[in-house]
């Protein structure tokens, strides 16, 4: 397993700020930049947030494979944030999901997270949430294979851990897994250690969350902020072991979506973060 971070980390510095909990922090950074910060961490791969260079032109492709290639930075490319494919009830985003298959091929990622919906679109009837999403993914992940790129649904605040195992098992292809959160199953009310021991078997990718508990509704998103890893609720070391007995070798991307109002410098609680990974690795 190899130490990476996710751009999501830097989510302000690209222009999203959660409104309200969040405050802009009046300077603005690009991938290139942020790929800067990742060597200067000293990790072994990245997490490219595509929503923060949706668009990107032949020759960017080109300039961040060859700069991917430089920084020796194992990639995953990440689609679909915030919404993706809406639960199912958004079939026309496969065509950008398939438009971003063919780009992560091209900067040399051979995992793309996807993202199936979200904590606003997540339907309240599993069933017709599974009917829905069934066709797009295996239309998706039959033109992931023909790229060499396998698709990994991450546990976005939309499924239960046993509805996305019962997901990925239905399509069944080597080409479709899991993007581990080690949090968002928390923020469901999910026993976060029981959540990744039954998706940890699938993860093709992951991202390395640690989330604590303020006051207020346990069902608002504000409610469990990000913390520094280790300061938080999540069992990492168990989480990392759960992984390696399952033969997980991937990138371990680190990602702090919205943090804690306790902690003031996100450049601080990332290299915090990074830091506590190699100890428990």
């Amino acid at each position: 397993m190899k130490i990476a971070i996710d751009s999501y980390s830097y989510h302000r510095y690209f222009g999203e700020i959660y409104s309200v909990i969040e405050q802009d922090p009046g300077t603005r950074i690009g991938m290139h930049d942020f790929l800067g910060k990742a060597q200067a961490l000293g990790v072994a791969g990245v997490s490219i947030e595509s929503c923060f260079i949706p668009n990107p032109s032949p020759d960017e492709v080109r300039a961040l494979a060859a700069k991917l290639k430089a920084l020796q930075l194992e990639c995953v490319w990440a689609w679909g944030h915030p919404g993706g494919l809406r639960s199912g009830q958004a079939p026309e985003q496969v065509t950008d999901l398939k438009r971003h298959t063919a780009i992560a091929a091209d900067v040399g990622a051979t995992v793309m997270r996807i993202c199936c919906g979200g904590r606003r679109t997540r339907p309240a009837d599993w069933p017709t949430h599974k009917a829905r999403l069934l066709p797009l993914l295996r239309d998706a992940t039959a033109h992931a294979k023909d790229h060499s790129v396998t698709l990994a649904i991450e546990n976005h605040i939309d499924f239960l851990a046993d509805e996305l195992v019962e997901l990925v098992e239905t399509v069944d292809s080597p080409w479709l897994g899991v993007c581990l959160d080690t949090a968002n199953n928390l923020r469901m009310l999910e026993d976060p250690a029981e959540a990744i021991e039954k998706l940890a078997p699938f993860a093709r990718a992951t991202h390395v969350k640690d989330i604590t508990a303020q006051t207020g509704n346990p069902r608002d998103f504000a409610f469990w902020p990000s913390v520094p890893l280790g300061r938080g609720l999540i069992d990492l070391p168990r989480a990392f072991g759960e992984l390696r007995r399952h033969g997980y070798t991937g990138l371990l991307a680190l990602e702090i979506d919205y943090l804690h109002p306790g902690y003031t410098d996100g450049d601080l609680a990332i290299a915090e973060s990074i830091d506590y990974m190699r100890s428990i690795l």
